[in-house]
């Protein structure tokens, strides 16, 4: 017999047509940006109303609140444009071997931007585009501040999560590497030498705890101006400061806005000679607390478990009553199927009733005790009567409530159920179910959610897994380069639109109606077909009026049916007494001794409990020879009779009484549980990764203040004046160091220069021997903080070409991915030198003593190659690494790389992500490998391994640009021609 072929899974996204983002620049358009467009705005935020009282002080805040906090909102550049679809299909039809021209996924980025006039690409935060979701490198404050002020998210954001550092320890808070999440506290190689991560070491660990809460109140401040009215925002925090943070919030969102302060379990627990922490927390404010969109979590209940310990009885589908025996309360599953567990609870409520409230049930009148009221009217107890949820006890415990009236229980705020996050990528990741619960409880899909530390990216993979859209930031090239990866390479279930035809079908079998015949449009904003659960309670079974009919009408074949009963028996049987056997049940003792000897799990307890049991009967059974039931049959025929036709109606009017109750009860859905098509696999969304370019070469100083450093102001601290004198002296006596050591450039003099860009002249011998030839070489200094653009670099050559120099030597922390391949502007060489981050970090890092203060960093390796088809491959050899922990140049083959992508066909106004390959230890594909191998072959996921390319064709644009990032995060991009 033939094997059956699995179906092809189909590989689906989640788009967010009914939302839209402004059009701002990519790095290839910000030559031609108006220079206003360029200039970073300055935004106002009101401090703290001086009349909510009480109020944190530290160490400079008063001074603080003199005035408003003023942020720079410099643009943002997009750097990438991701389609993780797009790289999947591509290796759907490398496995399928089909024709390489039949490509919809460049389809998909032609209408990418969904903007087709080519005017309006370029007319910057006029026009509306498709919106993608974003990953932003930049200082959270400016960056949020740049999406209020100049994209217009002020009061757009739904939800934001925010996992600040927990304290004042800078290593433990940072990654440097992509390969090691191995980070220890004083160690100086261990310390990272990011740049716009040591403006965040200054910034927010200068002054210990005095700066790192003005750190979070100025984030909390522009963070709280981006959320809309019904939003909330989450702060994770160790129980080292959340005593301070909540003080902080309060002042900033208001106390009356605080709505709860959750704890859930560390990854591990911190030692101490007293009570060791086990928890850390979140707190949860919201913008405006009674508008706060809410939607309720919950656990399903266990039997015996957390919100169901009391339910300990069972009524069968007989309608026979009974207690759970051990066995099935150690493992739910002996449970009958058939059977409904129960609990006893209370039917009266505190307060003295207005009305009468005797009530006769069971032959027994009942009342409320002093100060008490039934919890309905009389008539609603009769319902509750006739639908057989009342028991002949007393009032206190007199309601039967099944176990599946409500077999769910609300999430409250101790989450001692979460562990740490497994398979950690990075140092500090988030537990994905924290940010999980957080985002579900006050979101819906298609809303916004905004995550200022983004990490490894928990926040966006969880925010794309529920239909959220997304931004997220870091000031650390590696939190970044981790986050795409494992965005790109994320495998989400498929959740069933309720906006689609599946969604409509689903939603009509769970309602019991028929399916809707409106029209579908995918619209992820009309959220998923979610599981759902009853919630009956007494009032809906009070006032359900259908129950009356219900009875009335099987009254009319009971009642007759009883009379004969007791006339054969000659017995008076109430409905409530008719035994449930064809007989007399024994007495109430001898019952509870005859299902102890079933419950009997050895022969020597059986023989013991049915020595007792003859005892309280005065029998002799054995055995063989004890009844299966705990009665004295009858042996009237037409009494046997009677009884099997009235228990039969009885039943069948349970059942009908049973659906009644639920057709008309409400339902809690369940937010974490929407239905799973699984036919279907989904990735993620399309994305951008964006940064904030330094507006020409300004340095930024400790108030977020620009300043240029060749015309400092007076008023600047004195650290930020000397900046350039102390580059300018570390030059003059280290030097630069090239590839090569015997390179060494050597200054004989290094003076200043009265220049634009160039801010001195050093003289230095070819060779580096007094015999060769004198060159002049144009000195450029980058910003303290902060990269350096291509466009700097060029207007920095001319100025170096016009003034005569025959070199421009540029020293920077870091370079754009742009000006990786401007290596020369007419006859002037360019040579792009790393300064070693120890120069910007003396006061904070011991001296390594290495000398490389001044290296030139080194491009991709890269060969192009013809293939017998007329395609082209991509071979990428290696590049040369300046590493952070040594301040050493290592040449790294492809073992050095992290990942690296191509543009088979750059267009010089977008880098598109057509290629990508990943040459490190994680494999972030590993998911969907699993999930897709019957439509993906080994040999096509083997590819985004590999140092050289698939073919592709040449392209129509003649230019291919490959971007190359390592372990660190730096990026270095090259075009190329292609005839």
């Amino acid at each position: 017999m033939a094997t059956r072929k699995n179906k092809a899974k189909d590989i689906e996204t989640i788009i967010h047509t009914e939302d839209s983002r402004a059009n701002i620049p990519t790095a290839e358009y910000q030559s031609v940006m108006a220079s206003d467009e360029k200039s970073p705005i300055q935004v106002a935020y009101e401090r703290r109303n001086r009349d909510l009282d009480p109020q944190l002080v530290w160490r400079g805040k008063d001074e603080q609140d003199w005035s408003d906090l003023v942020v720079q909102a410099p643009p943002l550049y997009i750097q990438e444009k991701v389609h993780p679809k797009v790289l999947i299909d591509d290796l759907k039809q490398l496995s399928q071997n089909q024709e390489q021209d039949d490509k919809p996924q460049f389809n998909l980025f032609a209408d990418f931007n969904g903007i087709n006039d080519e005017a309006a690409k370029t007319e910057f935060y006029q026009h509306e585009a498709n919106w993608t979701n974003r990953i932003i490198l930049g200082d959270s404050l400016q960056v949020m501040a740049s999406l209020a002020e100049r994209e217009g998210l002020r009061g757009k954001v739904q939800c934001i999560y925010m996992d600040p550092p927990y304290g004042i320890k800078f290593n433990s808070n940072f990654q440097w590497s992509t390969t090691s999440r191995d980070v220890k506290d004083g160690k100086a190689e261990h310390i990272t030498r990011e740049p716009e991560q040591v403006k965040a070491f200054r910034d927010t660990w200068r002054d210990g705890i005095h700066s790192y809460l003005t750190y979070l109140r100025d984030r909390l401040t522009v963070a709280r101006d981006l959320l809309t009215e019904s939003g909330s925002i989450f702060v994770q925090i160790g129980d080292e400061n959340v005593h301070r943070v909540r003080a902080l919030m309060d002042e900033i969102f208001g106390e009356d806005n605080c709505i709860s302060l959750i704890s859930f379990r560390k990854t591990g627990s911190t030692s101490s000679a007293l009570l060791d922490a086990n928890n850390d927390f979140i707190l949860w404010y919201a913008h405006k607390k009674q508008l706060t969109k809410f939607r309720p979590l919950f656990f399903l209940k266990k039997i015996a478990g957390t919100g169901a310990s009391e339910y300990k009885s069972l009524i069968l589908k007989n309608l026979q009553e009974r207690p759970l025996t051990k066995q099935e309360i150690n493992n739910t599953s002996n449970i009958p199927t058939t059977g409904k567990v129960f609990t006893l609870t209370s039917v009266v409520s505190d307060g003295t009733a207005s009305t009468p409230q005797t009530i006769k049930l069971f032959s027994k009148t009942y009342q409320p005790g002093k100060n008490e009221h039934w919890k309905t009217t009389i008539a609603g107890m009769k319902r509750l009567y006739q639908a057989n949820r009342l028991s002949p006890v007393t009032a206190k415990r007199m309601y039967r409530r099944f176990f599946d009236d409500y077999p769910i229980y609300s999430l409250n705020n101790n989450w001692q159920d979460v562990r740490g996050a497994l398979g950690k990528t990075y140092v500090v990741q988030t537990t994905e179910i924290i940010a999980q619960r957080c985002i579900l409880m006050t979101t819906d899909p298609g809303d916004l959610v905004l995550d200022p530390t983004c990490g490894s990216g928990t926040t966006a993979y969880v925010a794309e897994q529920w239909g959220r859209r997304w931004i997220t930031m870091d000031t650390s090239r590696v939190a970044l380069a981790l986050a795409r990866a494992r965005v790109m390479g994320a495998r989400y279930p498929y959740y069933t639109l309720a906006d689609s035809k599946e969604g409509q079908i689903k939603e009509a079998e769970l309602s019991r109606k028929e399916p809707s015949l409106a029209r579908t449009y995918g619209n992820i904003r009309q959220g998923f077909v979610y599981e759902r659960v009853p919630h009956i309670t007494l009032k809906s079974i009070a006032n359900n009026a259908e129950i009356d009919v219900i009875w009335e009408e099987y009254q009319e074949a009971l009642e007759p049916l009883r009379q004969e009963l007791n006339q054969a028996l000659g017995a008076s049987f109430e409905e409530w007494e008719i035994p449930r056997e064809p007989g007399d049940p024994w007495p109430e003792k001898a019952t509870r001794q005859f299902e102890s000897l079933q419950n009997a799990d050895t022969e020597k307890k059986k023989l013991s409990a049915l020595k007792k049991l003859n005892s309280l009967l005065g029998r002799k059974y054995t055995l063989e020879t004890l009844p299966n039931t705990p009665y004295d049959l009858w042996t009237d025929e037409k009494a046997i009779k009677f009884h099997a036709s009235w228990w039969e109606n009885r039943i069948a009017r349970q059942e009908e009484i049973d659906a009644s109750i639920a057709a008309k009860a409400d339902h809690e859905y369940l937010y974490d549980k929407p239905y799973v098509e699984n036919s279907k696999v989904r990735v993620a969304g399309p994305f951008t990764v964006e940064s904030l370019s330094p507006h020409r070469v300004l340095g930024v100083d400790e108030n977020d203040d620009p300043f240029d450093p060749q015309t400092p102001s007076p008023d600047q601290p004195a650290s930020q004046e000397a900046f350039v004198d102390m580059i300018l002296e570390n030059l003059r006596t280290s030097g630069v160091q090239q590839a090569h050591k015997e390179d060494k450039i050597d200054f004989r003099t290094l003076v200043p220069w009265p220049g634009y860009y160039i801010c001195a002249e050093g003289r230095y011998y070819e060779g580096n021997q007094e015999t060769g030839a004198e060159k002049r070489a144009a000195i450029f200094i980058g910003p303290e903080f902060g990269s350096v653009s291509r466009e700097d670099l060029v207007a920095a050559a001319r100025e170096t070409g016009d003034a005569g120099f025959d070199v421009l030597i540029s020293c920077a922390f870091n370079y754009d991915a742009q000006s990786a391949e401007l290596n020369k502007l007419g006859r002037v060489l360019i040579l792009k030198a790393r300064m070693n981050a120890d120069l910007h970090m003396a006061d904070d890092l011991k001296n390594t003593g290495k000398g490389n203060l001044f290296v030139i960093f080194g491009e991709p390796d890269i060969d192009l190659l013809d293939t017998d088809e007329g395609q082209i491959q991509v071979r990428i050899n290696g590049v040369d690494v300046f590493h952070p922990n040594t301040g050493e140049v290592r040449s790294d083959g492809p073992e050095g790389i992290a990942c690296w992508f191509i543009d088979t066909d750059y267009n010089e106004e977008s880098f598109f992500v057509r290629h990508a390959y990943f040459l490190g230890a994680n494999d972030p594909y590993k998911a969907l490998k699993t999930t897709l191998k019957a439509e993906i072959n080994p040999e096509a996921w083997d590819s985004l391994h590999s140092d050289t390319s698939r073919p592709f064709d040449k392209p129509k644009s003649g230019r291919i640009a490959v971007k190359v990032i390592n372990h660190l995060g730096d990026e270095a991009m090259k075009v190329f021609r292609v005839e």
